[in-house]
């Protein structure tokens, strides 16, 4: 059976999250998929951003887009209150602050002055790589309980869809998020595509009627794959997703020893910070390994 290793928010533990430098230094080191998050801009463009509001750890004020902008600083103010121009006017090449707290300070590279970018500028990217051996696992960031910063879950997932029609990667991607409403709208818009149903013990509250067979309830509202947090995955848990006949991919696993267990009880996938970890117990207990993606050459000018 094929194990896959996901790169979480590319390899947070490495590089910069969500950044296009982050991104492809993991395919350059080797996983089966990326992992990403995207969210909706005051103007309608899907951007690389877990959080809502401007986040204080991962991004920092560097000048206003036009003087006297009465939005600035950004930082703090929710990703759809502002348009992809003053978004890009932030550095989010450097965990902030950098301090021993941060479980990622001492372990990421940082990488200065990196923009935030475009779910189409990833796209592109990969497709430069010609990372054909590499699937794009989307997150859609919804919250149903804070509709003022969410979008439409149908519209959003529309766009979505449509821009990875566009860069012909639909066929190679999966779509995720925490609102099981985007993945019955992403069932039906794609059917191809693989819709991993993510859960975690904070937001089971968002979901009417689970009853006592999650993976059920996932597979129901159209999920391929159940996602949960580590701590939920047990015999019991992996006996009902079997049932359900959904593959069980589970995050964030940042350590061996966990990764092991996990493998143990079967997971399919394994969602990480430190990719490079996870490539050692993989070699360690002879899986298959994904194929680190050659380099891009730099263009002679």
């Amino acid at each position: 059976m094929r194990v896959e290793i996901h790169g979480h928010r590319g390899a947070r533990g490495l590089w910069p999250e969500n950044t296009l430098p982050g991104l492809s230094r993991t395919m350059e080191l080797g996983v089966h998929a990326l992992e990403f998050d995207v969210a909706l801009t005051a103007d309608r463009r899907l951007v690389l951003t877990h959080d809502l509001t401007v986040s204080a750890v991962t991004s920092a004020d560097r000048r206003p887009v036009v003087a006297d902008d009465p939005d600035f600083p950004y930082v703090g103010k929710p990703i759809n209150s502002l348009a992809l121009a003053q978004l890009r006017t932030l550095d989010v090449g450097v965990r902030m602050p950098r301090h021993p707290a941060d479980p990622f300070a001492l372990t990421q590279v940082a990488v200065p002055d990196t923009r935030m970018p475009t779910l189409g500028a990833v796209l592109g990217l990969v497709n430069a790589y010609d990372a054909e051996s590499v699937r794009m696992h989307v997150e859609l960031k919804s919250d149903p309980t804070r509709p003022e910063l969410t979008p439409d879950p149908r519209m959003f997932t529309e766009l979505v869809v449509d821009e990875l029609d566009r860069h012909g990667r639909l066929d190679n991607a999966a779509i995720l998020s925490f609102d099981w409403r985007i993945i019955g709208h992403a069932a039906e818009l794609a059917p191809a595509a693989r819709r991993f149903a993510l859960i975690e013990l904070d937001t089971l509250h968002w979901h009417d009627d689970l009853g006592d067979d999650v993976p059920a309830a996932a597979r129901d509202a159209g999920a391929t794959t159940l996602s949960p947090e580590h701590v939920m995955v047990n015999e019991s848990l992996m006996s009902q997703a079997a049932a359900a006949g959904l593959d069980v991919a589970v995050w964030t696993v940042n350590d061996t020893e966990l990764g092991g267990r996990m493998l143990d009880l079967g997971v399919t996938g394994i969602v990480t910070d430190y990719p490079d970890r996870m490539r050692d117990l993989w070699q360690e207990r002879g899986l298959e390994l994904p194929a680190p993606v050659r380099p891009l050459r730099p263009v002679s000018v």
